[in-house]
């Protein structure tokens, strides 16, 4: 039977189940990723579960979200996540080497192969014909320890690119456009698969920026073939005899289907405060602007510094505009410092920034408060930038320095000079000196682990009761992302190793009073909308809560990774039977359920009692081993059962 390579793939690490949509997989998994706001709770996990020594093909730690050293928390982390690696078998990415998925994807990513990582951007990987998939970080230590990752099979969305893109329109565009006509919740349950001849005209790295932001569609991942410029990357990166080709069978079919012409696509911009609003830029060109920004994992290639550089030689950013620029590598750095355009892009009064991820997940470069900023990253949810009234819009870098250029958001198609022709490079430089790798095993046992004061021993949790009565605590709407649950920035990301004071920041954008609630009230309920959960894969945004009290979400359905990491540290999610419901659901309600391990054990279905109201139905969809997890207090408990 012809296959597509989202199918071929799954084929190809099957370990358990069969490949019908929305039944549970298990997958082997040949390769992690995890990054530093993530990592050490992965790591302390991996010590948890007394793991002598990672049984993955690769598994890498990248430092590139908590750069900044404002006093001993981060730096004390990055000793810490060193030691780890140094001790359980994992590449070490130091601190200004490179955003993981970049770096990731020259260094280590090659088609075929399986990849789970503890960013919800992972699927970046998938640019090169790799099954490539975000999850909570407890799964991807569950994976590095040698366990398969469990999935809902999803379905494969195939969407057909033809024609070339027009000068002016890149690949941001492409993503921008699949987000306007399905918006946040569009790929939900689903891996995106491109195909077609417009495939010819686009080079490996627009496929990352595509792959990248398949993310904010909610796809479980985004998959492009194998071919010829995949192998030319690996070319350019020294890495030849590491390409396979797999590409689809003719007369394949998909579950679901798109056509996008490139040749008719336009310059895109998504306004605040959610990657799906998009608009045309010409109907926003004129507005002010404050911050103009190139660069994060969304657009990390060479090609999206280069046309900065191009359109900025000769030229200076408008006085009324911070021009930042986020490196995405070292070698990113040295190869455009090379070319000549890195000096360029200085003289134009760019602010050159550390590689890393730096201003995408609040760490610095953040706006004026309600300013206008342009940026090339994923995502621009209420307050992820770093300030807390902003006003962040998703463009591609021709908008973003077009816009520099002129002070004011500017369609680049208006410009008065012709468009750069620049491509990545065959030869760029490589740079191994910041990637540790694995010590001996020898060596490895003989490593201690350096824990700074900020670290903490992760909390044990119970198991869910069979009856409880508790109080719906608080009741947000749909499309609440985890930035909005547990926010980033500097202020709240270097506690990401110390529960207790990270649980003090749990929802504090939308209810500044829900933690201190939360820790009065003890036990509780929330109630969201649809798509909850969407956004980053970070479990803080599930473990935090669940440490505050939170034993319960009932909502109108949700986002996979939050889905999923709800379960891995007990706390039950269920579903709305009928999404009317919700309007009537109260915060402040009391809520009882009698009886649910039966019900979780022999049906779908769990009845919610109401205090003055009538019942509500709920669905969970869980699986027999999820509901084992839920029974036990979550996964770390489950798999210590397990022996």
């Amino acid at each position: 039977m012809a296959q597509n390579v989202a199918q071929k793939l799954i084929e190809a690490h099957l370990l358990e189940g069969e490949m019908t949509p929305g039944k549970e997989v298990a997958l082997r998994i040949d390769q992690t990723l995890t990054q530093d706001a993530t990592g050490t709770l992965v790591m302390l996990e991996l010590e948890a579960m007394k793991l002598d020594r990672v049984k993955t093909e690769i598994s890498a730690q990248y430092v590139d979200h908590n750069l900044i050293q404002e006093d001993n928390k981060n730096p004390d982390d990055h000793l810490f996540l060193q030691s780890a690696c140094e001790r359980f078998g994992v590449y070490y990415s130091r601190p200004g080497n490179g955003i993981s998925h970049a770096v990731h994807m020259e260094r280590f990513g090659r088609p075929g192969k399986t990849l789970l990582g503890s960013d919800s951007h992972t699927p970046a990987g998938g640019s090169m014909g790799m099954l490539a998939i975000g999850a909570g970080g407890l799964e991807v230590a569950m994976a590095m320890a040698g366990e398969p990752l469990y999935t809902k099979m999803p379905k494969v969305f195939g969407v057909k690119l033809t024609g070339k893109l027009p000068d002016w329109v890149s690949a941001k565009d492409v993503i921008l456009e699949m987000l306007r006509r399905h918006g946040v919740s569009g790929g939900v349950g689903t891996i995106i698969e491109y195909y077609g001849p417009g495939l010819d005209n686009l080079e490996a790295m627009d496929r990352h920026v595509i792959a990248n932001m398949g993310a904010e569609l909610g796809a479980t991942t985004t998959v492009f073939p194998a071919d010829q410029e995949i192998k030319r990357f690996l070319k350019s990166q020294g890495r030849e005899d590491e390409y396979e080709e797999w590409v689809a069978d003719e007369g394949c079919e998909y579950d679901k289907h798109d056509e996008i012409d490139l040749s008719t696509l336009i310059p895109l911009i998504a306004k605040p405060t959610s990657p799906g609003n998009v608009v045309p830029v010409e109907e926003l060109a004129g507005d002010e602007l404050y911050q103009a920004y190139v660069g994060s994992s969304a657009n990390p290639g060479y090609r999206d510094f280069a046309m900065a550089a191009e359109m900025m030689r000769g030229r200076q950013a408008s006085k009324h505009v911070s021009f930042d620029v986020n490196p995405s590598s070292r070698a990113m750095l040295q190869t455009l410092a090379r070319d000549d355009r890195l000096g360029v892009l200085i003289g134009s009064g760019a602010r050159i920034h550390q590689a890393g991820c730096n201003g995408c997940i609040g760490m610095g470069q953040a706006p004026a408060s309600g300013r206008n900023s342009l940026r090339t990253t994923p995502r621009n949810f209420p307050g992820r930038s770093g300030t807390k009234e902003d006003s962040v819009f998703l463009c591609s870098p021709e908008t973003a320095v077009a816009s520099a250029l002129m002070g004011k958001i500017t369609d680049p198609r208006t410009l008065d000079f012709d468009y750069p022709k620049v491509a990545n490079p065959d030869d760029p430089v490589i740079n191994d000196q910041m990637m540790e790798a694995p010590l001996d095993l020898e060596d490895a046992r003989k490593v201690e682990l350096v824990k700074g004061p900020n670290i903490k021993s992760l909390p044990d949790f119970d198991g869910i009761p069979d009856e409880f009565e508790l109080p719906v605590l608080l009741k947000v709407g749909d499309d609440i992302s985890t930035d909005e649950i547990m926010r980033a920035g500097a202020e709240v990301l270097p506690f990401r190793s110390n529960i207790p004071a990270i649980a003090e920041f749990v929802y504090d954008v939308v209810d500044e009073e829900y933690p201190t609630r939360a820790k009065s009230t003890g036990d509780h309920i929330i109630v969201g909308g649809s798509n909850y959960g969407q956004g980053s894969s970070r479990e803080h945004a599930a473990i935090a809560p669940r440490y505050l009290g939170l034993r319960a979400v009932i909502a109108k359905d949700y986002a996979r990774i939050h889905w999923q990491n709800l379960v891995n540290f007990g706390v039950l999610p269920l579903i709305y039977t009928n999404s009317d419901d919700h309007e009537s659901l109260k915060q402040g309600a009391k809520l009882s359920i009698k009886g649910l391990h039966k019900a979780l054990a022999e049906s779908d279905t769990v009845t919610v009692e109401v205090k003055g109201g009538e019942p509500i139905e709920c669905r969970h969809g869980l699986s027999p081993r999820q509901v084992e997890i839920l029974m036990a207090g979550g996964l770390i408990n489950w798999k210590r059962d397990q022996g």
